[in-house]
């Protein structure tokens, strides 16, 4: 008996120093997206469009420029960063040239983005593989009605905790995956039915933010009797990271 209760006694105290030293290394979304005013992130930017009466997609590259302008508060109490996009050319002959007013809010527990007044819930804690949440929820993506109703019901999930990646800036150790969705259908493409493609993930380094994201959408037209086409909302974008300071 005595055997028993001393092994059941060392079962629950490994068990707690187990989930204290998982508490202590736990990673929030703050330490992953740690915003501030003044921070600049330089992206290679690759934005997919439609071209030959949306007929084909084409790739037009641009470097970018996110610059942390100021916060305030919103309507809630809580803190919104204020963030300018800027673009030009992948040469850098041109002028940066302003084109949206993006904006982020960091509470204790999630990351909300507004872009193109669109708001993604981005991040959520805790930061776990076994963590997912509705990231489009606050859009309105009722289907055959609003515009963006591809975006309706897509689950997001952490993936490759802690683990290194590479990009244009160099490769980080210590990064986190947000995939948002990856639906295609059919899995191989033919032009004569309807074809979809949804694919987008974001990639943060603790202590930096943003240093990778992929978006893309489009849907295909089939015409078993013509020549098919893209819907004209289908599109993506590319950020990889180039420098920040």
């Amino acid at each position: 008996m005595r055997s028993v209760l001393y092994r059941l006694l060392l079962i629950i105290f490994f068990a707690s120093c187990r989930k204290e030293t998982e508490s202590l290394n736990a990673v929030t979304v703050t330490q992953i997206y740690p915003l501030a005013v003044g921070k600049v992130f330089f992206y290679r930017m690759d934005s997919t469009v439609t071209i030959n009466f949306s007929s084909s997609l084409a790739t037009h590259s641009y470097h970018a420029k996110d610059s942390i302008e100021s916060t305030f508060l919103d309507a809630t109490g809580r803190t919104n960063f204020r963030i300018f996009r800027y673009v030009r050319d992948t040469a850098d002959t041109q002028d940066w040239k302003f084109i949206a007013t993006n904006y982020a809010t960091i509470t204790n527990d999630r990351v909300e983005y507004v872009e193109n007044n669109l708001r993604y819930i981005t991040m959520t804690n805790p930061i776990s593989a076994n963590t997912s949440w509705k990231g489009n929820s606050y859009i309105n993506t009722t289907q055959g009605v609003s515009p963006y109703d591809y975006l309706y019901d897509w689950d997001f999930q952490y993936q490759n905790l802690d683990l290194p990646f590479t990009c244009l800036n160099g490769t980080f150790q210590n990064t986190y995956t947000v995939l948002q969705q990856d639906y295609l259908h059919p899995e191989i493409f033919i032009d004569t039915i309807r074809n979809d493609r949804n694919y987008s993930k974001e990639v943060y380094a603790k202590g930096v933010g943003l240093i990778y994201k992929e978006f893309l959408h489009w849907t295909w037209q089939g015409n078993p009797k013509a020549q098919g086409k893209y819907d004209d909302n289908s599109w993506g974008v590319k950020l990889n990271l180039i420098n920040y300071k």
